[in-house]
C-alpha cells in the first residue's frame, strides 16, 4: 500500500514538474508583455512586473498594423474552416454511405496523398498560384486549403460509427441524400463536426509558411507573419515583442477555454459510444 502511494505521489510530482515547464514560457510571455523595458532586460530576470504597463499593447498597434493582421487572419481562417468543413462533410458521407464504381481506388489514392508532407507540394502550389495571378490576394491564401483529406478521413471514421440502417431507413422514407445529411447526419455528428471546424480554424490562424510565400505586401500579412516582421522592427524592445506575441495567442486560448468540453467530446466520441 505504501509503495502504491509512493508511486502515485511520484507520478503527481513528475506531472507537476512537466506542467510547470510547459506553462512557464506562456505565463512569462503574458507577464513580460506588461513589463517595462528595464524589467525585461535585468539579470536575473524579473518574473512579476512592479507596475502593469498596459500601454505596451497600444504601442504595438501604433507601431504595426496589427488590426489589419487580425482582420486578414480571421478572414482566411474563417473561409478555410467553413469551406473545408463543408467539403469534408460531403466527402466523408460519400465514402461511408454511397456505393459507386472505383470507390476503393479513390480511397487508396486519397490515403496515399495523405502520406505526402505538405512541404513537398508547397512550391508546386506556389507556382500555380503565381501563374494564376493570385499573389497578395485572399483567394491565393485560402485556395490550397479549401479541402482536407485528413478531416475527411476523421469524419469518415466518425460517420462509420453511425448505423447504416439509419441511412437506409431514411432513403426508404423518401429522404434524399441532401435531406439525410442536414436533418439526420449533421445533428448526430455535431461534436465531430465542431472538432474538425475548430482544428481547421486553429490551423488557419496559426499558418505561417504559406502566407509568407504568397504575400509580400504589409496589408496582406497574417498575424504570425506580422509578428515575425514586428520582432525585427521592434529591435531590442522585448516587452513589445512579448505583448505582440500574447495578442496572437490570446484569441485561440479564449476559444479553447470556451469550447473545451465540445473538443474533448468530439475527440473521444462519447455521444456515439454512450
Amino acid at each position: 500500500m505504501k509503495k502504491l502511494r509512493l508511486g502515485t505521489l511520484l507520478a503527481w510530482l513528475i506531472l507537476i514538474i512537466f506542467a510547470i515547464i510547459t506553462i512557464f514560457p506562456f505565463v512569462y510571455m503574458v507577464l513580460g508583455g506588461l513589463m517595462s523595458f528595464q524589467e525585461t532586460t535585468t539579470i536575473p530576470p524579473t518574473l512579476i512586473p512592479k507596475h502593469f504597463e498596459w500601454g505596451n499593447y497600444l504601442k504595438v498597434f501604433a507601431q504595426a498594423p496589427f488590426a489589419r493582421y487580425f482582420l486578414n487572419t480571421f478572414i482566411v481562417a474563417g473561409v478555410t474552416t467553413v469551406i473545408s468543413l463543408f467539403n469534408s462533410l460531403l466527402g466523408a458521407f460519400a465514402l461511408v454511405n454511397l456505393e459507386f464504381k472505383g470507390k476503393k481506388l479513390i480511397q487508396l489514392i486519397l490515403l496515399s496523398l495523405l502520406m505526402v508532407p505538405g512541404e513537398a507540394v508547397i512550391f508546386t502550389n506556389y507556382n500555380t498560384i503565381a501563374q494564376m495571378g493570385l499573389l497578395n490576394t485572399y483567394l491565393g491564401l485560402v485556395l490550397p486549403f479549401l479541402t482536407s483529406i485528413f478531416y475527411m478521413y476523421y469524419l469518415q471514421s466518425y460517420f462509420g460509427s453511425i448505423s447504416k440502417t439509419i441511412y437506409k431507413a431514411a432513403t426508404i422514407d423518401g429522404a434524399s441524400d441532401w435531406n439525410y445529411i442536414w436533418r439526420i447526419l449533421v445533428p448526430m455528428s455535431k461534436s465531430g463536426l465542431f472538432t474538425v471546424g475548430l482544428l481547421s480554424f486553429i490551423s488557419g490562424w496559426n499558418s505561417f509558411l504559406w502566407p509568407l510565400l504568397v504575400t509580400n505586401e504589409d496589408t496582406m500579412r497574417l498575424l504570425n507573419n506580422g509578428l515575425s516582421a514586428f520582432a525585427s522592427d521592434a529591435g531590442a524592445q522585448i516587452q513589445l515583442q512579448l505583448a505582440a506575441a500574447t495578442l496572437t495567442v490570446l484569441p485561440i486560448l479564449i476559444l479553447y477555454f470556451i469550447f473545451r468540453k465540445q473538443i474533448i467530446r468530439g475527440v473521444v466520441r462519447n455521444d456515439l459510444k454512450g
